[in-house]
C-alpha cells in the first residue's frame, strides 16, 4: 500500500507542538497520525504504540481518548467521512448536477486518497459488520436521499434505484484512486492533461447514467 501523501505528512508535522494541556490538539494529532498509519498499513499492520510515537504522545493518551485500535480506526473513518461530506455535500439532485458532484468527488479523492485507502483496508479487515455501521448507513442515506429528490423531480432516472445510482456514481468517481495502477495501464501516466480527461469522463458518465429517458418514467420497485 502506498505511503501517506505528502500533504498528510505535512499536516502531521505541522501539529507537532507542545500539547501538555491542549486536549483537542492532542486528539487532532493522534487522528492525523492514525490516519497516515492506517491508510498505509491497515488496522492490522500497525500498532497503538507506533501511532502514539508518530503523534509524539504517550500511548496511554491514545487509549484514554479513543479506546482500543478498532475504536481508533472507527474514529479515523468517522473523521474522514465527515471531511468529505463537508467538502462535497449532496442535498438534492433535483437542483444540483449529479455530474458536477461526481467531478468534485473525483477531485477530492485525487487530492486526498487516504479515505479510499482506509475503506479498502476496512473491506479486508472486517468480513461482516464494520465499526460504526449504523452511523455509516446514515451517512450514505443522505446521499441516496439526494438522488431520490432528483427522481421525484424528474431530473434523475427511475430505471435504477437511488441506492444503485449512488453507488455507481461513487464508483465512477473513486475507482481511479482505488486502483491507480490499472488507471495508469489503461489510460497512461496521470499527467494534468490526463486528469482533466478522466474528470471530464467521470462527469459525462455520471450525467448519462442518471439521465431519465426522454418522455419515459418507470419505477425501479416494479421491476
Amino acid at each position: 500500500m502506498p505511503s501517506a501523501t505528502p500533504a498528510l505528512e505535512m499536516r502531521v508535522t505541522s501539529e507537532r507542538v507542545d500539547m501538555a494541556w491542549d486536549t483537542e490538539g492532542t486528539k487532532r494529532r493522534i487522528l492525523l497520525a492514525a490516519t497516515a498509519e492506517f491508510a498505509t498499513h491497515g488496522p492490522d499492520g500497525t500498532t497503538i504504540e507506533r501511532i502514539a510515537k508518530t503523534a509524539g504522545v504517550n500511548k496511554e493518551r491514545v487509549y484514554n481518548y479513543f479506546g482500543d485500535k478498532r475504536s481508533l480506526f472507527a474514529a479515523v473513518l468517522r473523521n474522514e467521512l465527515a471531511e468529505v461530506a463537508r467538502a462535497v455535500p449532496a442535498e438534492s439532485f433535483a437542483r444540483e448536477d449529479i455530474g458536477d458532484y461526481a467531478g468534485l468527488v473525483y477531485d477530492y479523492h485525487r487530492e486526498r486518497p487516504e479515505l479510499i485507502r482506509l475503506m479498502r483496508w476496512e473491506g479486508l479487515a472486517f468480513a461482516d459488520e464494520v465499526p460504526d455501521e449504523a452511523l455509516r448507513r446514515e451517512h450514505y442515506g443522505y446521499k441516496t436521499t439526494a438522488v431520490k429528490r432528483g427522481q421525484e423531480a424528474g431530473a434523475i432516472t427511475r430505471d435504477l434505484t437511488a441506492e444503485h445510482i449512488m453507488l455507481l456514481v461513487l464508483s465512477l468517481a473513486g475507482w481511479w484512486a482505488t486502483v491507480p495502477q490499472v488507471a495508469r495501464m489503461l489510460c497512461g501516466p496521470p499527467t494534468e492533461d490526463e486528469h482533466r480527461s478522466r474528470r471530464a469522463a467521470v462527469v459525462e458518465a455520471a450525467r448519462r447514467l442518471a439521465a431519465p429517458a426522454p418522455g419515459h418514467v418507470s419505477d425501479p420497485g416494479s421491476r
